[in-house]
Formats: structure tokens, C-alpha cells, sequence
């Protein structure tokens, strides 16, 4: 029974942070764009491969 009486604020504590942090990033403006995350999902362009560099892109260019 006394590790309620740590466990039960303590718990408390925890959510009260938790709920500070969430309150945050909504005024941090981290959620700002969901439709963009959801069109991008669907798109068919993909980032698989890497970017070319200077001398390659040029290389590439000339032939």
C-alpha cells in the first residue's frame, strides 16, 4: 500500500507532462501540414535513388 502513495502522483506527474509536451507542439505548430503527408503518400514520384553529383550530372548532360 505505501508504493500507491509514490506510484499514484508520480503517474500523475507523468500525464500532466505528457499533456504539457502535446499541448506544445500544437502551439509549436508540428502539425501543420497533414494533407501534404497524405498526398505524398500517393504520389508516384519516388526518392529511391540518390541525387546526382556536380560532375556526374554534367558528365550525363554532355552525352
Amino acid at each position: 500500500m505505501n508504493v500507491l502513495m509514490i506510484l499514484i502522483p508520480v503517474s500523475l506527474i507523468l500525464g500532466g507532462i505528457g499533456l504539457l509536451a502535446f499541448f506544445w507542439s500544437l502551439r509549436a505548430n508540428q502539425y501543420d501540414d497533414p494533407e501534404g503527408d497524405a498526398a505524398r503518400i500517393l504520389s508516384d514520384r519516388y526518392d529511391d535513388h540518390p541525387a546526382e553529383s556536380g560532375d556526374e550530372a554534367k558528365n550525363s548532360s554532355e552525352n
